[in-house]
């Protein structure tokens, strides 16, 4: 009993998850900026990274295609607020994280 009352907490305070999506690497998307606009699972400035795999996730060119509106940055897909370019960030810091959003690393 005592162990289905801590997993229920747990899950309360988000420490659980019951969802099976890739965990980003915190550290190098927050040394890279976008942690500023960008949660794991929930929409902050731009959508999270949960729903950015939901949206592309059948989509065969989505790593490419995902790399490269990182990397130049745009606008239209989520809403106005344009993604503002990135080519300060090493491309294959780039390449790394746009791979575990969609479950590729």
């Amino acid at each position: 009993m005592k162990k289905h009352v801590l997993t229920l907490a747990l899950l309360g305070f988000g420490v659980v998850s019951t969802q099976a999506f890739a965990q980003i690497d915190e550290a190098l998307a927050s040394q890279s900026g976008c942690l500023a606009c960008h949660k794991q699972s929930e929409k902050l400035i731009g959508p999270s990274y949960d729903d950015v795999y939901e949206k592309y996730k059948d989509d065969d060119g989505a790593v490419d295609y995902l790399i490269e509106k990182v990397t130049a940055g745009g606008s239209g897909v989520w809403g106005a607020v344009p993604m503002t370019p990135n080519g300060h960030i090493p491309a294959e810091d780039i390449e790394t994280l746009v791979l575990q959003i969609m479950h590729e690393e």
